[in-house]
């Protein structure tokens, strides 16, 4: 008991003030877009689904913002009312917010299972624990909403084996000659859910260059709009060349509004954000394909995302919008003084 308690009054390490530093950015920001979203939603069940994501968020805002004061760790500025317009007209439609819920949780989910096991302080470890188990249910509203509304998109079926085989040639690895094997489960996974996110990343780019007020903002959407839109041309031919479905695009779930819900600065933050997620997760992709072409899809795709990222960092910088993460001592620059 002793030892609890020391721990509770220690410092929160690197792991804890990063991951805490980044959900508090992260929600702080999505506070303000659900606070949006809520307010032009129609649809009752849908309506339920966004408020319980908002409040969600709120709580997890709380939640990390109370950790920084047991902690005396500096609360970020983070995203406020400042940015967000709730009296702009409709931008998207109702079930588009849905989608928006499916992708966004998801890449949450990515965030706090990779936090939880290298939390060391139990109070900021059950943070985490907690706010993955509300994640994963809100996840789970999200589908079966989806589901009722007949807008749920599931991956394609594909023939039970029958029986257990093994590989028996290296043209397994095969993709660009030779004899080329069908897509394997695990590809077909990941292609589609790919596909599904970028599927709502793209929408939420055509409804941010539409209200974007800066024009280098304007064109860095813009230029994301193809980047995606190119990622999700090469993943349908992919599934096509084997005959198998791809998830719709959500392009028509945008309006035609050009008044803007939110700051340029949360927006540009946001899909920063959800690019860099992007990251991660063709490189999760990556490490479970088999086949060479593939391997060199994902490879492009990550070229491809690391140099949007940095461009739009740098926009950031330039206008003093990017809040900077907790980072280690300089010891260099401390010996000078």
């Amino acid at each position: 008991m002793k030892l609890n308690k020391m721990n509770q009054n220690n410092q929160l390490n690197s792991a804890e003030m990063g991951k805490l530093w980044a959900v508090y950015m992260g929600n702080t920001m999505a506070v303000c877009v659900l606070r949006y979203f809520h307010k032009h939603t129609e649809d009752e069940n849908i309506k339920k689904v966004v408020v319980n994501a908002l409040h969600l968020s709120e709580k997890i805002v709380k939640g990390a913002k109370d950790l920084f004061i047991q902690t005396n760790f500096p609360i970020p500025a983070g995203y406020t009312e400042e940015d967000v317009n709730l009296d702009a007209p409709r931008l998207f439609s109702d079930e588009f917010y849905l989608h928006y819920l499916k992708y966004t949780s998801k890449a949450g989910m990515s965030i706090y299972s990779i936090a939880i096991p290298i939390m060391n302080r139990k109070d900021v470890r059950d943070f985490f624990i907690k706010t993955f188990q509300s994640t994963v249910k809100l996840t789970l509203d999200i589908n079966e909403v989806l589901e009722t509304k007949g807008i749920l998109t599931k991956p394609p079926n594909i023939p039970t084996p029958e029986k257990v085989d093994f590989v028996k040639q290296q043209n397994f690895l095969n993709g660009f000659f030779g004899d080329i094997r069908s897509l394997h489960a695990l590809e077909i996974a990941h292609l589609y859910d790919n596909m599904e996110n970028n599927a709502a990343s793209k929408t939420l780019l055509i409804g941010f260059s539409q209200v974007a007020q800066i024009e280098k903002v304007k064109e860095f959407f813009l230029r994301g709009k193809k980047i995606t839109m190119k990622h999700l041309k090469a993943s349908s031919e992919q599934l096509n060349k084997n005959d198998l479905p791809s998830p719709p695009l959500l392009d028509n779930l945008v309006t035609t509004s050009t008044h803007p819900p939110f700051s340029d600065k949360l927006m540009l933050w946001h899909k920063i954000d959800m690019f860099s997620m992007k990251i991660r997760t063709y490189a999760n992709d990556l490490s479970l394909n088999g086949r060479r072409d593939l391997g060199g899809m994902y490879a492009k795709f990550l070229m491809d995302i690391g140099l949007y990222v940095e461009d739009g960092a740098n926009i950031m910088i330039d206008h003093g919008w990017m809040e900077q993460p907790p980072k280690a001592a300089d010891r260099e620059d401390l010996a000078k003084k």
